[in-house]
């Protein structure tokens, strides 16, 4: 086998070239080749591999080949090795990021495995994110460690979206390939779990682990739908806590608080600015690697809710009805300092606050759902928001923002309000 082409600059993107004989199909295993990306190296992902002429391709990569590499393997995030002409790369790390391309529709899937879809709802305060990073710990580092408890190897898993660090999931979906073998006849394999075996023992493995993910629902798919790209929709919320006071301790790190009253209509209207099909460069963050700035947000708004945190916020169920009727503190009014009268009979306005009672803050969610999104989109759509909220910046300003397709000066919202609401699949 010839020796790889290379050619590249100090801190450019490189490109590597091997070039198989005429007539071998596969690679002998003391060539074989390893292209990696390290953990410093946010652009670019191995590709599908070149078949013309019998070249195998890796591009937009920095690349280590062979034994002679100098892999320093605690810094690799993904991997795969060239298994033959006429295939993709083949993931060889049970701990893949969930951006990874080397799963395209040419994946080969054995007999006898069954993908599963999973839904599932975290705590993201103590996760690095959800991609799987080298010495942290991520939500697909947690699961795949469940699941080889489970199933006794390693297995890849992949997220239909990534979320950052402190960032919460009430519902993300992951899918994941499992061979179900015997254990006491080695190398027979077994028709797959039921979806239900699945997460009760997964579960039972994620209770070990923070206790702070755990798997919603599971359901068994075709080998070729795809969690993120099978995605029809994504839908994220994040909260507000608008009011002078600290927080209850039950809502850090949960909302962003607002010392100030904020202005919800002058929002909305910077929502009905926003929401449709733009341009959005300046709702970007500098890492993004998204082919194309322009998104199309179906979905934009703003409402205000009532704190869930806080109790008695009961629902009311009359004797002689199956009909569940929502008490008083329930409703969606005006702010708590109006006066509402909860299911004790105790006021809890601020003037009238009664003693041991902790004051309670204007709750507001801003919803955005959209096919997907770019890099930080919406925490910096949110941060925009806020800045009109607090009369920092006026619809003008947002327009001009929007227009300027450059990233904005605005402060981005802090991660630890943002929630990944649902996913939405056409499901086989």
């Amino acid at each position: 086998m010839n020796e790889p082409t290379k050619s590249c600059l100090s801190g450019s993107i490189c490109a590597i070239t091997a070039r198989i004989p005429v007539g071998m199909r596969k690679l002998p295993t003391e060539t074989i080749g390893i292209c990696c990306t390290t953990s410093s190296e946010v652009f670019g992902f191995p590709i599908s591999l070149a078949k013309r002429r019998g070249e195998l391709g890796f591009r937009k990569s920095r690349y280590h080949y062979g034994d002679n590499a100098p892999l320093d393997f605690s810094k690799i995030q993904m991997r795969g090795i060239v298994s033959s002409v006429d295939c993709v790369l083949q993931p060889v790390d049970s701990r893949i990021g969930e951006e990874s391309r080397m799963v395209t529709d040419k994946t080969v899937v054995k007999p006898g495995v069954q993908r599963y879809l999973l839904a599932i709802e975290y705590d993201g305060t103590r996760f690095s994110g959800s991609q799987w990073q080298p010495d942290r710990r991520t939500v697909v580092g947690v699961l795949q460690d469940a699941f080889q408890n489970f199933i006794g190897h390693p297995v890849p898993v992949f997220c239909s979206s990534r979320t950052d660090a402190r960032v919460h999931a009430l519902s993300n979906v992951c899918h994941v390939d499992v061979e179900r073998k015997s254990k006491r006849r080695p190398g027979e394999v077994l028709p797959p779990h039921e979806p239900r075996v699945v997460k009760k023992a997964v579960n039972h493995f994620l209770q070990k682990s923070e206790g702070d993910i755990r798997i919603i629902d599971v359901r068994s798919v075709p080998t070729n739908f795809h969690s993120r790209f099978s995605a029809q929709s994504r839908t994220y919320f994040y909260r507000f806590l608008s009011g002078a006071g600290p927080l209850s301790l039950f809502e850090r790190g949960r909302a962003w608080h607002v010392n100030d009253e904020l202005d919800v209509i002058s929002m909305q209207k910077a929502c009905d600015l926003l929401v449709g099909h733009h341009d959005f460069s300046s709702f970007r963050a500098a890492r993004c690697q998204a082919k194309s700035p322009i998104k199309t947000l179906d979905e934009f708004c703003i409402s205000e809710v009532v704190p869930s945190m806080h109790f008695p916020s009961v629902i009311k169920i009359e004797k002689n009805s199956t009909e569940a009727i929502v008490g008083e503190t329930s409703k969606i009014g005006p702010p708590f300092s109006n006066g509402l009268q909860n299911d004790f009979g105790m006021y809890t306005s601020t003037d009238r606050q009664a003693f041991g009672q902790i004051q309670k803050h204007r709750c507001f969610v801003v919803t955005a759902r959209a096919r997907s999104f770019l890099y930080h989109q919406v925490r910096l759509l949110v941060g925009v928001l806020k800045s009109v909220g607090v009369g920092d910046i006026t619809i003008n300003d947002v327009e001009r923002i929007l227009n300027a397709k450059t990233v904005t000066a605005c402060p981005m919202a802090p991660a630890c309000g943002l929630f990944l609401g649902h996913v939405q699949y056409d499901l086989p």
